[in-house]
């Protein structure tokens, strides 16, 4: 079976390591969404925002690898809007209410 586009290095990593990674993205997406707009623990955005950018520093590094580079520049992106959340919450002036 080929990988997907993008998704060279699955074939050298386990099946439960890319489904744990997919997990983590989910949970990811959901941490930094719902406890903002459920105003539910929002002090998990800003953390899971950080968790994020780590996550994109090794993918950013795992498609380097590859020679992937189309899909460094997507990380890149995802890492900046994870950064201005990060920072929106845990800069100088907090825009949490």
């Amino acid at each position: 079976m080929s990988a997907a586009n993008g998704g060279g290095w699955t074939g050298d990593a386990s099946v439960g390591f890319v489904k744990t990674l997919g997990v983590l993205e989910l949970l990811a997406a959901v941490g930094l969404i719902l406890p903002g707009v459920l105003d539910i623990a929002p002090a998990l955005v800003p953390v899971t925002a950080v968790c994020w950018i780590l996550l994109m520093v090794g993918a950013m590094i795992t498609h380097l690898r590859y020679g992937e580079v189309k899909f460094i520049v997507l990380n890149l992106a995802y890492l900046a809007m994870a950064a201005f959340v990060a920072w929106g919450r845990l800069g100088p002036e907090p825009f949490t209410g």
